[in-house]
């Protein structure tokens, strides 16, 4: 990111609690989020599918993880706790200002997830012929 507001380079993909606040001083200029749907802080950024670019996005998310082994009943506890913790004012001003949107799911939800985008990334990896050194 600081070689694109030094001019050494022409782009660069970053999440948007790092390159908001850029924006935001006039320091670069977001073309598009590679988000599902607009980030709440650069409303006026379009998405790459808005943008003409389909099966473009690549969401930054963020998760809560335990133990294989924790008890159902602690994971729903943990997770009802989270979403109230998520829905305080204060928290969700906290986020607004570093530039994270919440996408909420249930436990159940938020596996599947993790192992779709496990999926994609190792299908990703495959197709670039990445391997370890």
């Amino acid at each position: 990111m600081s070689e694109v507001i030094a001019g050494r380079i022409d782009f660069f993909f970053g999440p948007p609690a790092l390159v908001a606040p850029h924006v935001r001083e006039g320091k670069l200029v977001a073309l598009v989020g590679n988000g599902i749907s607009r980030t709440a802080a650069l409303p006026d950024v379009p998405t790459t599918r808005e943008a003409g670019v389909n099966d473009a996005e690549y969401p930054i998310w963020y998760g809560l993880f335990v133990p294989s082994r924790t008890p159902r009943d602690i994971i729903h506890g943990l997770y009802r706790e989270t979403v109230t913790a998520l829905q305080a004012p204060k928290v969700r001003e906290r986020m607004t200002a570093m530039a994270i949107d919440s996408m909420s799911m249930t436990p159940d939800e938020f596996g599947a997830y993790v192992q779709r985008e496990t999926a994609l990334n190792a299908a990703l990896v495959q197709k670039a012929g990445i391997r370890p050194e």
